[in-house]
Order: C-alpha cells, then sequence, then structure tokens
C-alpha cells in the first residue's frame, strides 16, 4: 500500500535574501556581497489532516518557511510541494491556489483598511468564484463572522473599528471564506486576549476535524503549540533542529536547544528543580557558526560539532540534528 501524499513537503527548501550595501558603496569599501540566509536547507513533510507547528526564537526563519508554503517567496534552491506538485506549477491554477490560504501575524498590516469587513471576507469568494449570486455571499460572511466570534453588523464596519484581537479575528474568517483544505498560520492568536486564545483555538481544532484542514502552525507559545500540534519542529538559525511528534517532544526533548527551550517554561509546580539556561546571543544568520549553528551556545558542544554541520538523523521516535544525540553523549 502507497502511503498517501502529504499536504505539503520541503525538499532541503532555502530562501536567501540579498542584504548587500550598494555596489558603488561596496566597491568604495572593497566588500563583498552580504547575503542573509534565512532558511537554509529545510526538508519537512505535513501529511493531511494533521497539524505540524514551528517554534524558535525570534529570526529563526519560522515565518520564512510560512512564505515559501503558500508561495510568497521563491526557493532560493531546494523545492516545495503542495500535494505532490511543484508549489510553483500548482499556484499557477486558480482551483490550486483555493487550497491554501494563510492567516499572518500582524491584523494591523494584513487588512485593507478602506474596505468594509464583508468586503475583506468576501473578496477569496469573488476572486475564485465559489458562490452564484450576492445574497449567497452576505450569508457566508455572516456564518465566517459568527464562527470566529464576531456579529454578522460587524460586517458593516472598517477594520479600524476594531481592536487588533478582533482584527486577527476578521483575517481568520477571510482565510476560510475560500475553504481552503490548507492553512498556514503565522502566530494567529499572538495578538489575542488570553481569555479567547482557548475558544479561537478550539474553533481551528473543529473545523480542522470537521472540514479534514491541513495546518502549519507557527508560534512563540509552546502551550499553544502542544495544544493544536501532532508534530513540533524546533528551528534555530535556519534549519530544523528537532522534528518530533508533539507529546514526545514534550517528555523528553532531545536537541540541547529544545531543551533550553523547555528551561524557559514557568514552573507552575514550583518544583525547584535547577534550571541551567542558555547563554549567549543567538548569531547572525549573515555569518552563521561554523559546523552546528549552536555549538558557541551547547553546553554539549564538541570538537565535531565546531567543525561539521549535523544533518537530521533518527532519534527513536523524533528526528533529531544533533552530534552529542547521534554519540550518545546527551544522556545526562
Amino acid at each position: 500500500m502507497m502511503a498517501e501524499t502529504p499536504m505539503l513537503e520541503l525538499r532541503d527548501a532555502a530562501r536567501y535574501f540579498d542584504v548587500s550595501r550598494p555596489a558603488l558603496q561596496r566597491l568604495i569599501a572593497n566588500e563583498g556581497k552580504r547575503i542573509l540566509r534565512a532558511v537554509d536547507g529545510v526538508s519537512l513533510s505535513v501529511p493531511k489532516g494533521t497539524t505540524l507547528s514551528l517554534v524558535g526564537e525570534s529570526g529563526c526563519g519560522k515565518s520564512t518557511v510560512a512564505r515559501l508554503a503558500v508561495g510568497l517567496y521563491r526557493p532560493s534552491a531546494g523545492q516545495v510541494m503542495f500535494d505532490g506538485r511543484d508549489l510553483a506549477e500548482a499556484r499557477a491554477a486558480s482551483d490550486q491556489r483555493r487550497r491554501m490560504q494563510m492567516i499572518f501575524q500582524d491584523p494591523y498590516a494584513s487588512l485593507n483598511p478602506r474596505w468594509r469587513v464583508r468586503d475583506i471576507i468576501a473578496e477569496p469568494i469573488r476572486a475564485f468564484g465559489l458562490l452564484p449570486n450576492r445574497a449567497a455571499e452576505e450569508a457566508r460572511v455572516a456564518e465566517l463572522l459568527t464562527q470566529v466570534g464576531l456579529s454578522p453588523l460587524d460586517g458593516h464596519k472598517f477594520p479600524h473599528e476594531f481592536s487588533g484581537g478582533q482584527r486577527q479575528r476578521i483575517s481568520i474568517a477571510r482565510a476560510l471564506s475560500s475553504n481552503p483544505e490548507f492553512l498556514v498560520c503565522d502566530e494567529p492568536t499572538s495578538a489575542l486576549d488570553v481569555s479567547v486564545q482557548a475558544q479561537i483555538l478550539n474553533l481551528m481544532k473543529e473545523l480542522q476535524s470537521r472540514m479534514g484542514l491541513t495546518y502549519l502552525f507557527i508560534s512563540h507559545n509552546l502551550a499553544v503549540v502542544r495544544q493544536v500540534s501532532d508534530r513540533i519542529g524546533v528551528m534555530y538559525l535556519g534549519r530544523i533542529a528537532e522534528l518530533a511528534p508533539a507529546e514526545s517532544l514534550f517528555r523528553r526533548p532531545r536537541h540541547p536547544y529544545t531543551r533550553a527551550l523547555m528551561e524557559a517554561i514557568p514552573d507552575l509546580d514550583m518544583t525547584g528543580r535547577t534550571r541551567i539556561p542558555v547563554g549567549g546571543e543567538v548569531p547572525s544568520p549573515i555569518t552563521p557558526p561554523t559546523g552546528c549553528a549552536f555549538h558557541p551556545r551547547c553546553p554539549l558542544a564538541g570538537p565535531r560539532c565546531k567543525a561539521e554541520r549535523p544533518e537530521l538523523k533518527p532519534a527513536g521516535d523524533a528526528m533529531v540534528a544533533c552530534h552529542a544525540v547521534e554519540e550518545g553523549r546527551d544522556a545526562a
């Protein structure tokens, strides 16, 4: 029996940005180009109907992966596949573009301030010709507003009349309006009040269960990630450090960086256990360290870590890019 084609697959995908100074200034200063390696060789897959979450510090490349996944960025190297087809080829057909949508992180920048909310939410419906008439469109918009906890009457308002959390709900409603199969969620609850975060997450889980949605979920909040994820990928400086089932990752994190992230979670039970905070600063993606990018901050770093970049390899039910784990030096 053949394995089902994943909804999204990245094959050694990379995205680089040229952040060099103008050519004349570089010529005068006798300096070369400066290339920012936002994503530097990421391989992952998201099976249909599941949720893969990406976590990591700011600047690690999570949002760039999200933009690669929906075609807002083209990969500088490697390949992005959507349901078994190259993403660029898939996006060339409107019926394929309808199948993917994105919820952006900043609700203040992602909504057109000159449009009423009803027109913002209805835009994908009109673009893809999903409903036959205006009455059906208005009914669908009202339904979507209700689903995300707003009133159908809010469709007559403009975005500036809403709080940040309400704007993000509008963004979620817009993303759902084209009946997508794959949603990229770039920190969709970060702008919401704590009291309504659970409502939105429960809504997304319910929609996933009912409609068979597939999610790529980006978040800094490990509690949120644990609640919604089937698998979790931990990113560091443009690469995947660890990829594991959600509960396995929380029960036994393998990579030293994953352990450092877990140490940052507040100890609500006040067990008094000793914490070892990770030291140092995140290196620049323009001039990353040699070998393993985490080695300047890693308590398990050895000579091999400084010279050789680790690749993702199986470690139990996880995939880990760490020489210490491979050599069994992580037992402590």
